[in-house]
């Protein structure tokens, strides 16, 4: 057997340059593995999906999740160190009259942040070593990929994209969402807490690179059809434009999908701010892995829940075990396991034009309607596409591959 060893630099090469069809084979992969984990009988099965472990450490601030999974394909763990969520950096709000700060005890020792980082180690069924992944791109490469099965399901115009945070998960939500729709987007607003090297890192990825790894190259961007896509960073709170009434406010009530990046203690926007709005929108929430955490408010989550000309009554999840211990959004509400729908389920869907009523009135919802997606992260994401990855990588010649490990 070949072991394939793949750094962070060689996956976001290879991954940056996926045509729309190589695209959709990642994007097949991971949606038949959570398929089959979501319709598949477990007992019995190759199927296992054990709960994260997750371990703190007080010197520096973090937190290491290992992420064990295993179906027909083979095995996988994922170990993950990121910077803790009790770790962030105080959240600040500026108005023109008053300045409100929350923040640690003073006496607290300031940790250094910490992205998102580790590897992922697969192997085959009866346990050869098959490949060993970086896992910072590619655990934001493959959570993006589940988020865009739900953009996949719009039919709704996608002129405006939100984006909440700066890093790995949303410029690879945003990046997606380009490559498979670019042509009817017109802008991507990205909204950070703060000025910082993120802010300005996440424009010049999307700026005039040639290719030579400063941006994405122009000839690309005409290929997908959004070479005319304008890109802001929004400051919450700057020069008094807060999310109580000035430009994010106005920015996200045109929304057509809001994506949620960020590990928050608290919801990134208030409460009721789409009320009045006439049209349906996709809000997606990633960032927030823990029951004290919180990106998207509660009213928005009990909104979701009801029934009527653009509700479900359900909210769609990658896992409805996972969200029901770590969805914050969903624990604090007390969304129950009937009013969830995994994103695995919904495949079947996808180009469904059956004549079931209830079948279809599910997919016009999936369609126009408004739509709350919220994953926390399962280690079968990073099975089913580090495997393909690894197929890929062999057939473009990049990687270090060891005979006979």
């Amino acid at each position: 057997m070949t072991l394939t060893v793949l750094t962070d630099d060689q996956i976001r090469s290879l991954l940056e340059n996926l045509t729309p069809d190589e695209l959709e084979g990642f994007r097949n992969a991971l949606i038949s593995a959570l398929h089959e984990h979501s319709v598949g009988a477990q007992d019995g099965s190759a199927i296992h999906q054990p709960e994260r472990i997750s371990v703190n450490n007080t010197e520096t601030g973090c937190t290491t999740l290992f992420m064990p999974s295993s179906n027909s394909t083979g095995n996988a763990v994922k170990v993950i160190t990121l910077t803790s969520a009790t770790n962030q950096p105080p959240t600040t709000t500026t108005t023109t009259t008053t300045t409100t700060t929350s923040t640690p005890t003073p006496a607290a020792k300031p940790k250094p942040t910490i992205r998102p980082t580790g590897a992922i180690t697969l192997l085959s069924p009866t346990g050869t070593p098959l490949g060993l992944l970086h896992a910072a791109a590619l655990t934001a490469f493959r959570t993006a990929l589940g988020s865009l099965s739900m953009i996949r399901q719009r039919t709704a115009p996608l002129a405006r994209i939100v984006v909440f945070g700066c890093g790995e998960q949303a410029y690879w939500h945003a990046r997606l969402a380009l490559l498979a729709r670019g042509r009817e987007v017109r802008e991507v607003v990205f909204v950070n807490r703060r000025v910082s090297e993120a802010s300005a890192e996440v424009l010049r990825r999307f700026g005039d690179g040639d290719g030579d790894g400063e941006g994405v190259a122009e000839g690309v961007k005409r290929r997908e059809g959004w070479e005319g896509c304008r890109f802001e960073v929004l400051v919450r709170g700057e020069g008094g434009r807060d999310g109580e009434g000035g430009r994010l406010r106005e920015v996200l009530r045109g929304a057509d999908v809001v994506f949620c990046c960020t590990p928050s203690m608290e919801p990134l926007f208030e409460e009721g701010l789409f009320e009045g709005v006439g049209k349906g929108r996709l809000v997606v929430a990633i960032g927030s892995y823990t029951p004290e955490m919180r990106e998207i408010p509660a009213g928005l989550v009990r909104q979701a829940l009801t029934v009527g000309e653009r509700e479900a009554g359900v909210v769609v999840v990658d896992t409805i075990e996972g969200a029901l211990t770590e969805a914050g959004e969903l624990i604090e509400v007390g969304v129950k396991p009937e009013q969830m729908v995994e994103l695995g389920e919904l495949a079947a869907l996808e180009g469904d034009h059956t004549t079931d009523t209830k079948r279809r009135n599910l997919v016009q919802w999936l369609q126009t309607g408004n739509v709350i997606y919220k994953s926390v992260g399962i280690g079968l994401m990073d099975l089913s596409v580090g495997m393909h990855l690894i197929e890929y990588a062999k057939e473009k010649g990049v990687g270090t591959h060891v005979q006979g490990f």
